[in-house]
């Protein structure tokens, strides 16, 4: 849906931007009540009906699940499930899946967001956040770690350094303090992070590993280190 379409004109590269949409799609940007944002802000991104020829129609045998999914939430539109922003001249920037949005005491934050700060630290190799049940704030954001190698930073100190790094660029309000550092974590083969995985073992609820998981062992690995950790439901 979006591109810089060098075959009609190149257009200058905005770091981070996807480009403008695709010749054949009307892209807008919405809140959650359906009105269109205006420039450099974040919300809903979403595509107007009816979509060119050859894109997505249906689900196989269950018109309803689509319909559902992906035409109810802003009628006239197709939703895409992603969030982000545009500018003044129509270049998009993705911030990531909506479903990656924690809601902390009343304030919607992008998980995404916190994953870009925590990967600034020096001695992260590798992060994952997502958001965890908690009684008082709904929910609070918890964040997976791999070192590098060779790495010997006490924990203690590494907690520390992220939460100041969040508190500066994303705010308080972030409320990010549980830094897990595992040897890994659960992907898929491509490389994808099963965060739908991470959040149902940390809050303790019934999962079930997808057979496109890399390795399994990530899974009894995550528990022995939420016990240790003594996080969300392995308090």
């Amino acid at each position: 849906m979006l591109a810089n379409m060098a075959g009609i004109e190149l257009q200058p590269y905005k770091p981070g931007s996807a480009g403008k949409a695709v010749v054949g799609y009307n892209i807008k940007i919405f809140n959650e009540a359906g009105d269109e944002l205006g420039p450099n802000k974040e919300g809903f991104i979403v595509a107007k009906l009816p979509l060119p020829p050859g894109t997505l129609s249906g689900l196989w045998q269950n018109q309803t699940r689509f319909e559902e999914s992906y035409l109810s939430q802003f009628p006239g539109y197709y939703f895409t499930g992603d969030g982000g922003y545009q500018d003044e001249n129509g270049n998009i920037w993705v911030t990531g899946r909506v479903d990656d949005v924690i809601n902390v005491a009343g304030h919607r934050l992008s998980t995404s967001e916190m994953e870009e700060v925590v990967s600034q630290h020096p001695e992260v190799a590798e992060c994952a956040v997502v958001g965890i049940e908690d009684t008082l704030k709904g929910q609070i954001p918890a964040g997976f770690v791999i070192l590098k190698n060779g790495s010997e930073m006490e924990h203690f100190q590494l907690q520390h350094e992220i939460v100041h790094l969040i508190r500066n660029q994303i705010g308080a309000v972030a409320a990010l303090k549980n830094i897990i550092v595992v040897e890994k974590l659960p992907k898929t083969r491509s490389g994808k992070t099963l965060r739908k995985l991470l959040r149902d073992i940390v809050d303790g609820k019934k999962y079930q590993i997808p057979s496109t998981i890399d390795d399994e062992s990530s899974v009894p690995h995550l528990i022995e280190v939420l016990e240790n950790y003594k996080i969300g439901a392995f308090k």
